[in-house]
């Protein structure tokens, strides 16, 4: 070969489209069989029994989008992600990648979305980057100059031209990662799927990853992005909006704050030097506020109350008004916001035997 074609662009929206739509799920659904004991494979050989891992999943991801799909360990994130870059077929249910069927027009879909799996063993440890990348640009259809050319740009794009020279081995896990994501951008990619790319990175380098993605990944690549994640730093900082799956089912869909707000209690925590004043005491007393709870006192000595505030924000501003009329010292006054893990499991409990429901 003498080079590559250009990559397949997304197809546009319709006019009437008010934000233009880059993945559509429509209906996904996915067993596997059961793994069985011997005895039982004995006493019943024909037997099979079926493992539901995705169940009637719909959800559209806009162009641009940092999407999280948030839930516990076999929820079906994984197996979406595999049906999503053609790795494997759903058994009910369609999707599709910058309007390319995943069935009918799998080979445009893999031009289209690149998947990046966060595992470091799968780079060759033994060559530079710009080895890694110049092989891999190969395999993708390249001739050896436009594999070099499109290599020394994408160590650029993620920051590592300084080190194109240095064997992989030598790298740390942060810049392993910037090179996955230099890897799946060979071929163009408009779609990436990312599977907890900061798993193994320490904080501050998880911090510095996600900025990357955020700006140079989302802002100047304008890659659409499906983020399979359990840290609540990366849902909050990263994803546009994120979608809770458990057991195969979407459960919800919406931003993370709005989900927090929707989900959880309406629990206020304030902080006032004497939690024993009457006008406390007279929330409770009037039904205005309920289980009225001291937590315990701060490092500057100031005394933690959380109560429960029925009625949103407006009932929330009327009781910090009242308090101040009763002259009652406030330093903060804010909401008690849930952690991911709490808003999952939430929404879980709460939307789990009620069916899918969208925020």
């Amino acid at each position: 070969m003498t080079g590559i074609a250009t990559p397949i662009p997304v197809q546009p929206p319709s006019p009437a489209t008010a934000r233009p739509v880059s993945v559509v799920l429509q209906g996904l659904s996915k067993r596997f069989p059961m793994r069985r004991g011997w005895v039982e494979m004995m006493r019943h050989p024909r037997r099979v029994s079926y493992m539901p891992v995705l169940q009637n999943v719909s959800a559209e991801v806009y162009e641009g989008e940092f999407f999280g799909l948030l839930g516990p360990n076999g929820a079906g994130k994984t197996t979406l992600f595999k049906i999503l870059a053609t790795l494997v077929l759903p058994d009910a249910g369609t999707a599709t990648i910058g309007g390319f069927d995943i069935i009918q027009d799998a080979h445009k879909v893999r031009r289209v979305l690149a998947p990046v799996i966060a595992d470091e063993r799968s780079l060759y440890w033994r060559l530079t980057a710009r080895e890694n990348l110049e092989l891999y640009g190969v395999l993708q259809g390249l001739n050896k100059k436009a594999a070099r050319e499109r290599a020394d740009d994408l160590l650029k794009v993620v920051g590592l031209d300084d080190t194109g020279i240095k064997i992989v081995a030598s790298f740390s896990s942060g810049m392993k990662q910037r090179l996955l994501i230099a890897r799946a951008l060979i071929g163009g990619p408009r779609v990436l799927l990312l599977d907890e790319p900061t798993r193994s990175l320490d904080p501050i380098s998880a911090r510095q990853f996600r900025a990357f993605l955020r700006e140079e990944i989302s802002g100047r690549q304008r890659c659409t992005v499906l983020l399979a994640t359990h840290n609540t730093e990366e849902a909050l900082e990263l994803c546009d909006r994120v979608a809770v799956l458990d057991h195969g089912r979407m459960l919800a869909t919406g931003t993370a704050e709005r989900l927090a707000r929707e989900n959880g209690d309406e629990r206020y925590r304030l902080w006032t030097r004497d939690p024993h004043q009457p006008g406390i005491a007279a929330l409770a007393e009037r039904g205005i506020a309920n289980d009225v709870e001291i937590c315990g006192m701060d490092d500057d000595g100031w005394s933690i109350v959380e109560l429960e505030i029925p009625g949103g924000p407006e009932r929330a501003a009327q009781v910090l008004a009242f308090l101040t009329e009763q002259r009652i010292p406030v330093a903060r006054f804010e909401r008690v916001t849930l952690s991911l893990a709490d808003l999952i499991q939430r929404i879980v409990e709460r939307q789990g035997s009620a069916g899918p429901a969208d925020a």
